[in-house]
């Protein structure tokens, strides 16, 4: 995308379809947050509430830190953590890469 940040958009809407799955189906939805402004851009582009308890329950990067090179996991592990934490089956991680890049993981418990 030319808009900085915003590559977990197209990445979401090319992953859903490939999973047969939309983001109702989903218990949490983590975005990264490089900048609390580019999640709120992500949140509007793909039509959640930037006020979404499903949304980056856990505070986003902001909260919980945002280690370079290290994001990805970061975001995997809270995400894997809280849907066990919490009980719940499908969480949808995403975030942004240099040079306007994205991208999106599903995450699934038995």
């Amino acid at each position: 995308p030319r808009i900085m940040g915003i590559g977990p958009v197209p990445a979401i809407q090319r992953l859903l379809p490939r999973l047969g799955l939309s983001l109702d189906d989903f218990d949490r939805i983590e975005i990264n947050e490089a900048f609390a402004a580019q999640v709120l851009a992500c949140a509007q582009a793909l039509g959640l509430p930037d006020d979404s308890p499903r949304l980056n329950g856990n505070g986003g990067a902001i909260a919980l830190g945002h280690p370079l090179g290290a994001s990805g996991a970061r975001l995997a592990m809270t995400a894997a953590y809280a849907l066990r934490r919490h009980g719940q089956r499908r969480a949808l991680v995403s975030l942004c890469v240099g040079v306007g890049q994205g991208l999106a993981l599903a995450l699934e418990r038995p």
